[in-house]
């Protein structure tokens, strides 16, 4: 419990525009929760949330401690009143949540904190009280992979310390068959092939190329992917990952004159759609096991997806892609 005396300063206001100013990690629906159940009180009474506030009343609310932190990037979760997740399987150990585009994963991306992925889940888990901060000395939840922000699908997030440690060592040692659902402008002239080349980054332009031949500083890079269908000029692929570089099946595609639809970084947004991102989707996780997994080893041969039918629908409702 913490009290706030009000001064002559804080006086005259709304009791819910004080506590905005005050406990800015406390959410107004949350706030407003809070009021109803009588967890914050004036003078240990009731109060209204548009109660006007007196000079020397004393407020007392019976709330986390957590909540009276100054906002910061790893505690943006406790803004997040109700949690906006996909989730496509869940246990003790880990969760594999499905991201829309348009979501950040994390806030360095760019987003304020509270409005990140990562932030959703770390909410889901306090309040369901599976996490509490206070009583871990190092340990939060975390993303073991990453997706672009305008890139949807499946994403592993991590609930314990264990989970954590063993997934980002099989991810390393690639024992994870991601598989991306993609529309690129054209036919691909292979129906089944594997792009390879040399990629490297330019931080200065946020953009990666693709050479034929090794450049200094350029790693090795290689998609396999397979035509599933093609319709006025664009065609779906899946694609496999063999390697994982930053942009990889977009540059890729880009640099075999196949650039995304949507994806104007690396191609040209085509006006017949609207849509500003790229058509790219990690749409399908399976666990391959080849080493210890621990307390993770449950997971080894199974396979969770989400349906490409909804993918194609979204983007491109000409393709006709059976369940």
């Amino acid at each position: 419990m913490k009290e706030f005396t009000i001064g002559h300063n804080d006086a005259g206001q709304r009791l819910d525009r004080f506590l905005a100013k005050a406990v800015p990690l406390l959410p107004a629906s949350l706030a407003q929760k809070y009021i109803r159940l009588k967890r914050i009180k004036l003078g240990g009474a009731r109060v209204q949330r548009d109660t006007r506030l007196k000079e020397g009343d004393v407020l007392q609310l019976y709330i986390n401690d957590e909540f009276f932190d100054k906002p910061r990037e790893d505690n943006g979760f406790l803004t997040v009143a109700t949690p906006k997740i996909n989730i496509l399987y869940e246990d003790e150990h880990i969760l594999l949540v499905d991201k829309r585009p348009g979501i950040a994963v994390h806030p360095h991306d760019g987003a304020e904190y509270g409005r990140t992925l990562i932030d959703h889940i770390q909410a889901y888990l306090y309040q369901k009280k599976e996490w509490v901060p206070r009583l871990e000395n190092a340990f939060t939840p975390a993303l073991c992979n990453r997706i672009d922000r305008n890139t949807g699908g499946i994403v592993v997030a991590a609930k314990t310390a264990m989970a954590l440690r063993v997934m980002n060592q099989k991810i390393k040692d690639r024992e994870l068959d991601k598989r991306y659902l993609a529309i690129v402008e054209g036919t691909p002239r292979q129906k089944e092939g594997s792009l390879k080349g040399y990629l490297f980054k330019d931080a200065k332009k946020n953009k990666v190329f693709v050479t034929d031949q090794p450049q200094p500083g350029a790693k090795t890079c290689q998609t396999n992917y397979k035509v599933l269908a093609s319709a006025n000029g664009l065609s779906l692929v899946e694609c496999e990952l063999i390697t994982g570089r930053t942009h990889q099946i977009r540059a890729q595609f880009a640099h075999a004159g196949h650039p995304l639809l949507g994806d104007g970084k690396y191609g040209k947004l085509d006006k017949r759609f609207d849509r500003n991102y790229q058509a790219l989707y990690s749409y399908k996780l399976g666990f391959r096991f080849t080493t210890d997994a621990e307390d993770l080893a449950y997971l080894d041969g199974k396979t969770y997806q989400v349906d490409k039918v909804d993918f194609v629908e979204e983007y491109f409702p000409g393709f006709q892609i059976k369940k």
